[in-house]
Formats: structure tokens, sequence, C-alpha cells
């Protein structure tokens, strides 16, 4: 779009999502791509959802453009350390650290 001025990283306590649990967040996040066909993306869906729940935070920014449009973008912050033990315990088997695959799916 003309006109782009960027986007600014916010503090979600100071947005529209200030009130969301990771119900909320989880919940929003299958409404904005549990649609999206391919496997590919419904492992990614699967990904982003185990890192909410094992506390990787939330990104929220504002972007805007110079007609006053704006427009809130959601992403998630560099997995917790919970997420990555959890995927190395995933990945653990019989055979050792990486016994077993773990699909991160590819984002839409």
């Amino acid at each position: 779009m003309e006109g782009y001025l960027g986007e600014t990283r916010l503090n979600v306590c100071e947005t529209p999502y200030a009130d969301y649990n990771i119900q909320d967040w989880i919940m929003l996040w299958i409404e904005m791509y549990g649609g999206i066909e391919g496997s590919h993306h419904k492992a990614w869906l699967i990904d982003q959802i185990a890192r909410l729940l094992k506390s990787t935070g939330i990104v929220v920014k504002l972007a805007k453009w110079e007609n006053g449009q704006k427009e809130y973008r959601l992403s998630l912050s560099d997995p917790s350390e919970e997420y990555r033990n959890w995927v190395c315990e995933m990945k653990a088997g019989e055979d050792g650290p990486d016994t077993y695959a773990y699909d991160y799916g590819i984002a839409p």
C-alpha cells in the first residue's frame, strides 16, 4: 500500500488484546490460520499452539499508513526455554535425543 509508515511494537497491555488469556490467544490463532489448506500449514499451526501453551511470548505491532489506516500484526517471539525443552522431549526416545522427528510445519 502506498504511504506505508512502518510498524511499531506495542506492549500487549496497551492493545485491544490486553485481557486475552491463553485460551483466547489459541482460539485467535486457530481463527486466523485454521482454514488455510495444506498439512504443512496445519503442522505449523499445531506448533504455534504448542509454543503458546509453553509460554512463548506474543508480539503485537501496529502498522500505520499516511491515510490513517492502522492494522495490528500478531506474531510469536523467540521460542521459550519451556517450549525448546518440550520439543527435545518429543524427539527423544530409545535411540537417543533425535529418535523421532518433530514437524515445525511451514508458515502460511
